[in-house]
C-alpha cells in the first residue's frame, strides 16, 4: 500500500494545527484538528477557494448560532433548526463543500455560548486556525501539481489501454489477469477525470492565458475521450466479436487495426511532450479504416443479418481511429498557436520546471 502526498500532508496538518492551539492557548485542539482535515484540497487554487468559501460560511454560522442562543436559546431542537438553516444558506450561496466544517462550527458555538460569549469566539477562532495550519501545509510542504499528475495519468491509461486492446482478438490473457487489468484502467480513467476538474478550476487572470487555458483544457478533455472509446473498443469485443459466426476469418484483419491504431496512439503522446521531430506524422490506411470498410462491406453483402456483429466491433474501431485523429489535429493547433520554444508549448504537461 503507497502513502500518497496527501495522505502525508493531512496528518502534517493535523499536528500542525494542534501545535498551534496549543501555542495560542486554546483549551481543546479538537476544533482545529476537523477543520485542518476539512480544508485540505488536491491544488492550491482549491484551497485558497475552500478558505475562502470555509471562512464566509463559518462567520455566518457562527454568527447565527450566537443570534440564535441569544433568542431562543441551546437547546436540541434549537440547535437542529440552526443547523437546517445553515446548510439552506450554504446551498443557496452555492457552497456545499463548506457545509460539513461550518455545521461543526455552529454545534460548537451553539455549546459554548453557555459558558460565555468569549468561549464561543474562541470556538470560532480555532476553525479559523485549522484551516490557516491545512492551507500554509498544502502551499509549502509538496505543492500539489495537478498538471503532473494528468500527464502522468494519460501515460498510465494508454499503457494500460494498449496492453489490454493488443491482446483482445487473440485471447492469450487468462481471464482473471485480463478482468484485473480492465478494473486497474477503469480506476485510472477514473483519477483522469478527477484532474481534469482540478485543471477546470483553475482560473486565469489575463484573456490571453485564458483563451490558451481554453485550448488546452480542450486537448485535455479529448486525451480522456480517446482513453474513453478504447476502453469502449474493449468492451464491444468482448460483447460481440466472440460471437460473431466466421470472426476467425477477420481475426489478423483486426488485430492488425488495432495494432496500428494503438501506435498511433502512442506517437501522438510522444508528440503531445515534443519528443518527436517536427513535421514527424504517422498515418497509414489503416488508421482511417478505409481499407477495413471495402472489406466488411462487401462481406456483408452476403449475409447481413449474420455477420452484423462484426459491423459493432468495426464501428468501434472507427471511432476510437476518429478521436485519435481529432486529438492530432488539436495537438497540432495548440501547439502552432502557443508562443515559445518547442519544449514549452504544451503548458499542461510540462516536461520540466515548475507546475
Amino acid at each position: 500500500m503507497t502513502i500518497g502526498a496527501r495522505v502525508l500532508k493531512t496528518g502534517m496538518a493535523v499536528a500542525l494545527a494542534i501545535y498551534l492551539s496549543g501555542l495560542f492557548g486554546f483549551v481543546n485542539p479538537i476544533l482545529s484538528a476537523v477543520s485542518a482535515i476539512f480544508t485540505l484540497q488536491p491544488s492550491i487554487f482549491r484551497s485558497w477557494q475552500q478558505i475562502s468559501d470555509q471562512f464566509q460560511t463559518n462567520l455566518l454560522g457562527a454568527a447565527i448560532a450566537l443570534g440564535a442562543v441569544q433568542l431562543i436559546g441551546n437547546s436540541p431542537i434549537t440547535v437542529g433548526i440552526v443547523c437546517i438553516a445553515v446548510i439552506l444558506i450554504s446551498i443557496k450561496l452555492k457552497m456545499e463543500s463548506t457545509v460539513g466544517l461550518t455545521l461543526v462550527t455552529v454545534v460548537a458555538v451553539m455549546e459554548a455560548n453557555s459558558t460565555g460569549w468569549m468561549f464561543a469566539v474562541e470556538r470560532f477562532l480555532q476553525v479559523l486556525t485549522g484551516m490557516g495550519a491545512a492551507f500554509a501545509v498544502n502551499v509549502l510542504i509538496f505543492p500539489p501539481s495537478p498538471r503532473r499528475q494528468f500527464h502522468d495519468l494519460v501515460h498510465q491509461s494508454h499503457a494500460q489501454l494498449s496492453l489490454l486492446l493488443r491482446t483482445s482478438i487473440s485471447d492469450e490473457m487468462r481471464e482473471q489477469v485480463y478482468n484485473a487489468e480492465k478494473d486497474k484502467l477503469q480506476g485510472t480513467i477514473g483519477r483522469l477525470e478527477e484532474r481534469f476538474k482540478v485543471l477546470e478550476d483553475e482560473r486565469s487572470l489575463r484573456a490571453s492565458s485564458r483563451a490558451e487555458r481554453a485550448r488546452q483544457l480542450l486537448l485535455a478533455r479529448q486525451l480522456i475521450r480517446v482513453v474513453n472509446k478504447g476502453a469502449d473498443l474493449l468492451e464491444v469485443v468482448e460483447e460481440h466479436y466472440f460471437s460473431a459466426p466466421g470472426a476467425e476469418a477477420w481475426a489478423g484483419r483486426m488485430d492488425s487495426q488495432i495494432e496500428e491504431l494503438t501506435k498511433y496512439h502512442e506517437f501522438l503522446l510522444l508528440k503531445l511532450d515534443n519528443k518527436v521531430k517536427p513535421g514527424s506524422f504517422s498515418q497509414s490506411e489503416a488508421i482511417t479504416g478505409s481499407s477495413l470498410a471495402r472489406q466488411l462491406t462487401d462481406y456483408l453483402r452476403d449475409n447481413p443479418e449474420e455477420h452484423r456483429r462484426l459491423v459493432f466491433v468495426a464501428s468501434a474501431l472507427f471511432e476510437y481511429g476518429y478521436h485519435l485523429r481529432r486529438l492530432e489535429k488539436l495537438i497540432e493547433q495548440v501547439q502552432t498557436r502557443e508562443p515559445g520554444s518547442a519544449s514549452s508549448r504544451w503548458q499542461i504537461f510540462p516536461l520540466r520546471g515548475k507546475d
